[in-house]
């Protein structure tokens, strides 16, 4: 069996091949450079890194709620149902937030927090902040895919909610859980 020689060469590849080994290599330092042009792959700009962490608090505002005064005469929708039924408008979302009594407390003590972010949101985090009586440590709950979350065994009290969503925390008006005292905020 005879070899067979390699295809020859147009005169354009051998131009190249010939100006290729003449040409002396790169400088180190000129290289660096180059490269230093284009961010790596994982390697956030600081002006990208800076807007990231750049919050935006955002204050919803009450729509809805199950235990405000009815207007009109009194009937059987007016009377008051034990879960609050509550809804707030911020940005673009609706939070549909219910709290219940938990069925199994003694005296109905201890409540639940059940609640939809409903919006362009997919995931975020809740905060649950006890401001009277204080002294309480912070609750915490991750919205699931549709954008729900749940607290339980929340005692009655005063509360600041606070939803993480993306770059924006929406704070929501201070939350009585139970029934309302006088001196209540």
């Amino acid at each position: 069996m005879t070899p067979v020689p390699p295809p020859a060469e147009d005169p354009f590849s051998q131009q190249v091949r010939r100006s290729l080994h003449a040409l002396p290599d790169v400088p180190p330092a000129l290289q660096r450079a180059a490269i230093g042009l284009w961010p790596a792959a994982g390697r956030a700009h600081p002006a990208a890194a800076l807007a990231r962490a750049v919050l935006v608090r955002i204050s919803a505002l009450l729509s809805f709620d199950s235990w405000a005064a009815a207007a009109g005469a009194p009937s059987v929708r007016s009377l008051r149902s034990a879960t609050r039924h509550l809804l707030f408008a911020a940005q673009g979302r609706d939070i549909d937030l219910r709290i219940a009594p938990t069925p199994a407390a003694p005296s109905n003590i201890a409540f639940c927090l059940t609640g939809q972010v409903l919006g362009p949101d997919e995931t975020g985090a809740v905060l649950l902040t006890r401001i009277d009586p204080p002294g309480a440590a912070p609750r915490h709950a991750v919205l699931d895919g549709l954008g729900e979350f749940r607290i339980d065994a929340v005692p009655a009290g005063a509360y600041r909610l606070t939803l993480h969503l993306g770059p924006d925390a929406i704070d929501l008006p201070v939350l009585q859980v139970g029934e309302p005292t006088d001196d209540a905020p």
